[in-house]
This record gives C-alpha cells, structure tokens and sequence, in this order.
C-alpha cells in the first residue's frame, strides 16, 4: 500500500514543458488575427475534475514508460490506484519488493513521489526506507508492534492481515434524523456485516411507515429496540475478516476457482452474498468476498417477488466480482431456496407479467439456467442477508464468512436437485393473446362505434359528439367559440344529427330492400336523415312525428333511445316507452327491441321480480321410513309467548313442540324462556319421557345453534366418564334448516296452527299460572295426538282411521325382543298383543297415509339453478320492497336431485346463506 506525496496540482507533461508549470495561465498573443489566448497549464486542487485528471495522468505516465517495466508493474498503475492511494497484494515477499522498485522509479519518471507504505511483511518494509513509510506503519517487527490502517476507508489490521471495524458510538438524538446518521457511520462497502446493518435499517423503516417527522422523538417500542441495537454497535471491534482470499498454498496454477452466489428474500428484506471456492487437488478452501442485501420496500410485495429481486442482487454481484478480479475463475454458480425462482429462470416458453420479466431478463443476461441450483433454508447464508444477526451471532456463525460446509465437500456431496413440476399458481405468467377470426360477412366496429359504446346515456353521448364538432369548426377555423363553452340547444341538436347519419349510413342504408323498411316508404327530406314516409302526411301533428328518424333494430344508438325514454317515462312499461319513442324515431321491429332492452332494467326488476321457487324436493328418509319407535327422528320449534300469572304479576311462557317427523305425534313442553339453558331443560325433560331421538331437525334459531353445541359439549364429557353404553350409542344427529326458510320446517309449524287453535279454544280470556299450563299442555297433546291421520270413511265396514295415538298408548317402556307376530298372538301374553298391534298401525300407516304424502301441492315445475355471480335481492319481509338490499350469489347448495334450494349471498353487511324463496333473482351470470 503506497500514497502519492502531496495530491499534485499540475497535469502530467513532458520535461520539454516543465518550465510552464510555474504559471497558472499561459498566453499566446496572434499578431496577425489581433486575438489573446489563454490555455489552462493547471490544475487547482479540490476539485470536481481532480480525481479524473489524477488516473489520467498516472496512466499517461505508465502508458509511456511501459516498455521499461514489467507487466505486472504497469497494470498495477492502470488497475490498483485508487485517486492517490495504491493498494496490491502479492504471492510472495520477493514479488512485492521487485514491485515496489519498480512502481517507485516508474512514478518518479513523471514527477511523482511514493510514500506512506506499508505492509504485512516485514521483510518488505525492510526493503523501502523508514522515511517512506507511513505514519502509523508498524516497526519492522510485527509480532510486537501491532497496527491498524484504513484502506480505502474499511479498517486493516496489519498483524492479523485481517479486516475489522472501528466503532465510536457518538451521542445522537432518538430521532429518525440520529437513527439515519449514526446507521450510515458504520462503513461497510463489502457487506461483511451487511445482516447486523439490516436490523438498523429495519427500524428506521419502521419510522417511515409512521411517517414520522425527522426531528420528532421515536415510540417507546422502537427507542427500546434501538437502545439494543446501539448497545450492540461495539462488539463489531472484535470481528476479524481475513483479508486473503486465496492462500498460498493455492497459488498453484491446478488450482480451481468457483464463485459461489446465494440468494434471499423475507418480509424483512432480500440479499445476496457472494463467496469464492478454491479446489486444489483434495484440499478446498472457502471465504466470503462481500453481500448486498436490500429492505423490502414500504409497499408489500410478494415474497416470491422478492426473491427474484435477490436474485438479480446475486448476478449484479457476479458482474461486479468478474470485473474487479484478475484470477481465473471457472465459473459461477447461483444458489436459491426458492423453487419458483428457479421455474422463471429455467421457462422457455411462457411470458411473465412485466416486473418479473424485466428481472427474469436481467438474470438470463449474466447466467445460464443450468447454473442455478436448489439449496435448503438451513444451509443458506443469504438467510442471514435477508433477516438480519445481532453482533454476537454476526461473530458466532461461521457459515457466514466461511460459506455453507457442502461448499467444504467435493461437488457429489452438494445438495440433491428437487423435481420442480409444474409452474406454481403464484407464478405471474401473462395471459396468452388469443387470435379471432371473422367471417367475411361481418364487419369489424370502427373506432366510432367502439366511441359509442363507452357511452350508457344519450344526452351524454350526444353532448360528447357536440364538443367533437365543435373542436373540428375551431381547428377548421369555422367559429371563433371556445372549446370550453358552454352547450347549446342547437350543438345538441347538430350531433344528435350527425350521430344518426353515421347509424343509417352504416347499417340502414344496406337494408333499404327490406319489406320491414318498405313498409315504412323512406324518404330523404331537407335534413339528409332517412325518415318514414307513411301515410300520416296531412295529420295534424308535429313533422317530427309524421316522418319520424328511422333507427336499426340491433344498435347501440337505438338501446341509448330506449333507456333514455324509458328514465323520461318514471321506468313505465313497453307500450307508453314505445309511443313515447315514435314521436321522434320509428326503431325497426321496434316493440320487441324495446321489450328485450327493457327486460334488463335493474331498478325495474328490483320493483316486480318475483320471488325464486324451485321443484319441490323429495321428502327426507326420516320422514316415510316406518317401524320406527315413536319420536325417532323428531322436529322442534316454539311458540308463544303465553301470559301466566306468578303472584300479582304476569311473566311470559313458551311452548316447544316436539313433533315425530313419522307419525305425526307431538310432544309438548313449557320453557321459561327463549335461552339456551332453558331448551336444554326441555329437552331433557322430552328425553326422559320420549327416549333419546335419532334426529333433531329445526329452524336456524340461535337458541337451537346454542343448544346443539351444549349437547355436543355434554355429550363428549359423557364419552369421557363412560356411561352407560346405551346412551354412549345414541347419539342425536342434529339438521338445521337454512335461515328464514319455514317453508322447510312446514311438518312443525302445521303442527304449532293446530296447537295454537286449541289452546286459545280452551282457555279463552283466562290467565293460567305454571300448574295450569302444564296440565292444559298435556290436555292439548292428547287432542292432537287423537286427530285421525288418514279420511274417516263412512262404510261402517272400515275400521277407524289411524291417529298417532294408536302407536303411543301401546309403547312399553322397554325395547320389544325381535320375533314374527300372528293373529292369535292377540290372545296370548300382554307384550304379543302390543306388538301386534304395533304392527298393524305400521301396516295402515303405510297402505293408507304413507300414499297421501305422493302429491305435490305446489311447486310442480324445474325453476332455474342458481349460479356463482347471479345478482339478486334479499327479500326482507319486515321493510319496504324498495330497501331488499341487493346480494351477489357466492355459493350454491345442490340437493341430491342436482336442484339448488339455498344459497350462500353476500351483501354490503356481510355474508348469509339463504333459501332461494327468499331471493329474487335480477340477473343471471349466464345472462350478463
């Protein structure tokens, strides 16, 4: 390492000129032309050309003494200075002597004096005289006299020829303007303790996401963070870099060499970080040459994203090694732990959305694909680039400066290569283009009907086209009115004009040989416009109306006309839009297209779209399948509220019915209220008396949604102190139906009609207390348990008709053993006779009722499926129609006859699941 004395002033010249140096300005006087010249002869020092003027001057000088010196010794001038500091490194003390001569007399043939050197080799500082060494040189014996200097800025320490860093914390304020000043003293330029910086950097990110001022104190959370960060700062002094990339016992030309290039990316930040592979025979040596790593920006990005990005850090990095290295690299290969970094750099033939293409393309510039390879998160440093190490872990972590230990091994240890597949979906690949052919009979649209169609209202078309002319007259010079005024009657009328001129020449005039237009006996008057000749002509009405403007049946012009009278009209039906229409313009086949254009009003359907129905589904399994003990499967609802008296005051009661879905059979019990806790008791008490249900179905109520997770709660606490194993086996199955679909739960809520009719029969204006209602509820099951389930015939040969109650008095209390029953079995012990008799309800139930549930009522006709992305409006039967909010059908639920009964809608307030008779559809996606 060697300085130039004193930054000289002067450019470089021959000893002819030397006399001219001493004046700053030389002047040239032409007699003949009578003209004064000054040419600069100097340089002053500081300034901005200095530095250019310096390399200039060095390697002017070694360009004209090159054949003097060595090779070595004139590339050294061209390549290792640096403004006027020399810095190189030799194989050997004698090479650096040899090197040192040479510079030194090189220099001093165009006037310039070495001095300041230094070095890691005393027999070197032996060589050159003490008076040229540098001022905080070591003495000749390095083992005893250690010393630290600045290369280029970062800090060598000469005995251990190792990098290190100096680092003097000054006091600076918790601002983000001290958090950006003492981050950006610590000089690192090669990255060597690029993840410790990262840490930093991520904080005052952190500030700027705040958009806090500069001068404004930081928050407690970040200052405590910070406060570690600077404590921190210190223990950089006690990390040691070698300096060596290659030691001497790899100075051998078998040597090879790799560059080595991992890359990284996290929500935190991305990075690369570079190392050099050194293979002599069986020895391999491994270092670190120097890391760039980034912060994510402020606006998030995908990781995938960012991990491209690092990896175009990487090939930057390779491009700057390639350049500043005089050794024979073999070549280079790039590490990732990303796959689909690997799929973009490996793509042949798909196309990528422009930022990744711009960086896939910058990638493929430096680096093959076969160059990049696969390695796992735990063995890549870059991981370190891209989420940062404290100074103690930056110290710790060999893997950092010494490269991951694969790198140690020969090539056939290095990491396995995954199958990478097929592309990711997160992969942004750019749609394909897709070409169109046309047929010769279509024309393709011009750019003004392309125009028109951007346009859903006539006055605003119109008013559109109106400025269009009058920007022509200005540019045509035929009016002096600004652009910027204002419209008038006239413009609107002149481009209402111009826009049906362009309609007819474009599409009427070529069906002039229709009989729909024949019909109509065109006429061309003062106007130019095709109008309809008729018979109207001595009518008394206006002219407009007598030969109104002719308009094609399928154009955007026409649809524009329609909607806009149809607004005019307070959304009125076809035939008053239509009247309306044809005192101005006669629309070809004009009710029909006014009908289909109509039929697409939005505020019109919300107004009288009727509401969805479906094909009436098949009835459940539970509710036909026979020989079941009585409330098997069960349906259960509420109702009430019934006024009981309690003292001098009135409380509130609740019915809940119990409903068996087969026989009709109901079972009633009082709640004290509408909670949870308060069903559940019911249901217990049905449990008791009824036996444990198969099958629960019920409405959406919240308190049936608590009670079913309570159930399912206490039923797995049963599970786990193991009670008996018959009620371990029944466990109750639990449906409910689609919220405000009672139309599903009709088995119940016919149920609740008749109880409701009985009850207010029996108690009339009376007020019941507790014992009243319960007695008066067992009263009311046992009439309704008693209604007859089948037609009462009038043949006194027929028995009586079949009633739940037939099945219910005959029910023992325990399970019947199984067994075939005949008729005598009437006359033998009690059980037979119960079940025999059991038998014959079931044999009734399904020759006589089970066949009345055949028909369907109502509903006989297959509606349209509901589709993703129909339009429809909620129908909501407590509020006006003209308040339904509208919803977008997200999700179907297909029955198993393939027919959609409910469905999933989501409006401004949130997303529900419906059944479609409560949803009015206003478009269908097909449709759109």
């Amino acid at each position: 390492m060697a300085d130039i004395e004193g930054m000289f002033n002067q450019i470089y010249v021959t000893p002819d000129h030397r006399d001219v140096l001493r004046f700053l300005w030389w002047k040239e006087h032409d007699q003949k032309n009578e003209v004064v010249t000054y040419r600069m002869t100097s340089h002053l020092f500081g300034g901005v050309w200095s530095p250019s003027a310096a390399s200039f001057a060095l390697r002017k000088c070694a360009s004209d003494h090159a054949h003097l010196y060595d090779a070595d010794t004139v590339s050294t001038v061209e390549r290792n200075f640096y403004v006027d500091d020399c810095l190189k490194s030799s194989d050997s003390p004698q090479q650096a002597i040899q090197l040192a001569a040479q510079l030194t007399d090189l220099l001093r043939q165009g006037g310039f004096h070495l001095t300041k050197w230094t070095s890691n080799s005393a027999e070197v500082l032996k060589s050159i005289p003490e008076q040229e060494h540098a001022k905080r040189s070591p003495s000749l014996d390095l083992d005893r006299d250690p010393c630290m200097e600045r290369a280029l800025g970062v800090l060598w320490d000469i005995k251990g020829d190792c990098f290190t860093f100096s680092v003097n914390v000054k006091d600076k304020p918790n601002t983000k303007r001290g958090m950006l000043s003492t981050i950006s003293s610590v000089y690192d330029p090669l990255g060597l303790v690029g993840p410790f910086i990262l840490r930093g950097k991520a904080l005052f990110q952190s500030l700027c996401r705040m958009k806090l001022g500069w001068d404004e104190p930081i928050p407690s959370e970040i200052a405590e963070q910070w406060g570690r960060w600077l404590d921190d700062l210190p223990r950089l002094c006690k990390l040691q870099i070698p300096r060596c990339l290659r030691p001497t016992v790899y100075t051998v030309p078998s040597v090879t060499m790799q560059l080595h290039h991992f890359s990284d990316a996290s929500e935190l930040g991305y990075g690369a970080v570079s190392y050099l592979r050194l293979v002599s025979h069986d020895n391999i040596y491994c270092n670190i040459i120097m890391s760039k790593n980034r912060l994510a920006p402020v606006k998030t990005t995908t990781i995938p994203r960012l991990e491209l990005a690092a990896a175009v850090v990487a090939v930057q990095l390779d491009q700057k090694i390639n350049q500043s290295f005089e050794l024979p690299l073999l070549d280079s290969v790039f590490w990732t732990d990303s796959t689909i970094v690997l799929h973009y750099t490996r793509n042949e033939d798909k196309r990528y959305q422009t930022f990744v293409a711009n960086r896939i393309s910058q990638i493929r510039e430096v680096s093959e694909a076969s160059q990049w390879k696969y390695v796992c998160t735990e063995d890549n440093p870059a991981d370190d680039v891209s989420r940062g190490l404290s100074a103690e872990e930056l110290g710790s972590k060999e893997r950092w400066y010494k490269g991951p230990a694969f790198l140690w091994q020969k090539e056939e240890f290095w990491p396995l290569q995954p199958e990478l597949g097929n592309l990711p979906p997160e992969a942004e690949v750019k749609k394909s283009s897709q070409t169109y052919t046309i047929s010769s009979k279509v024309t393709t649209n011009s750019a003004v009907d392309c125009f028109i169609q951007k346009y859903s209202s006539w006055y605003k078309l119109k008013r559109a086209i109106a400025l269009i002319l009058r920007a022509k007259d200005i540019l045509l010079k035929k009016t002096k009115t600004k652009l910027c005024a204002s419209i008038t009657l006239n413009d609107l009328k002149r481009a209402e004009s111009s826009i049906i001129d362009y309609v007819q020449r474009s599409q009427i005039t070529k069906q002039l040989k229709d009989d729909n237009l024949r019909k109509l006996a065109p006429v061309r008057l003062g106007d130019g416009l095709l109008r309809v000749g008729g018979r109207l002509t001595h009518a008394p009405i206006p002219e407009a109306a007598k030969h109104p403007v002719i308009l094609p049946q399928k154009h955007h012009v026409s649809e524009l006309i329609i909607w806009h009278f149809h607004k005019l009209t307070g959304h009125s039906g076809a035939e008053r839009v239509l009247s309306e229409i044809r005192q101005s313009f006669w629309i070809v086949r004009g009710r029909s297209t006014v009908k289909r254009v109509l039929a697409q009003c939005i505020p019109c359907k919300r107004h009288r779209a009727p509401v969805s129905t479906q094909y009436m589904a098949d009835l459940p399994a539970d509710r036909v399948t026979p020989s079941q003990p009585p409330f098997t499967s069960v349906g259960v609802d509420y109702f009430g509220p019934i006024n009981i008296k309690r003292g001098r005051s009135e409380v509130k009661r609740y019915g809940c019915l119990f409903t068996c879905l087969t026989t009709r059979a109901i079972h009633l019990e009082v709640a004290h209220s509408l909670d949870t806790d308060s069903f559940i008791n019911a249901l217990q008490r049905f449990m008791a008396r009824r036996g444990t249900p198969r099958l629960i179905r019920s409405d959406n109520g919240s308190n049936f949604v608590g009670a079913h997770h309570e159930l399912q709660k206490a039923l797995d606490e049963w599970n786990q102190q193991r009670i008996e194993e018959h009620l371990l086996q029944r466990e109750t199955q639990w449906k409910f139906n689609p919220p405000a679909a009672s139309h599903m739960g009709g088995v119940w809520e016919r149920q609740i009609r008749t109880v409701r009719s009985i009850l207010m029969g029996l108690t009339g204006q009376q007020t019941l207390d507790d014992e009243g209602l319960m007695t008066l509820f067992c009263i009311i099951e046992k009439i309704v348990n008693g209604r007859p389930l089948t037609k009462l015939s009038e043949d006194p040969r027929d028995g009586q008709p079949l009633t739940p109650n037939d099945l219910l008095l005959l029910r023992p209390e325990c399970s019947l053993p199984p067994g075939h029953f005949v008729k005598q079995d009437l006359y033998r012990r009690r059980w037979r006779q119960v079940q025999y008799l059991a038998d014959v309800f079931w044999a009734r139930w399904i020759k006589e009722y089970l066949p009345s549930l055949q028909q369907r009522q109502k509903w006989t006709y297959h509606s349209r499926n509901y589709q993703v992305g129909d339009l429809v409006l909620v129908l909501h039967e407590s509020t006006p129609r003209s308040q339904w909010p509208l919803g977008l059908v997200i999700d179907v639920n297909v029955g198993a006859d393939g027919l959609v009964r409910s469905v999933q809608v989501k409006t401004e307030t949130g997303i529900y699941t419906r059944p479609i008779h409560k949803l009015c559809l206003l478009e269908g996606y097909m449709d759109k």
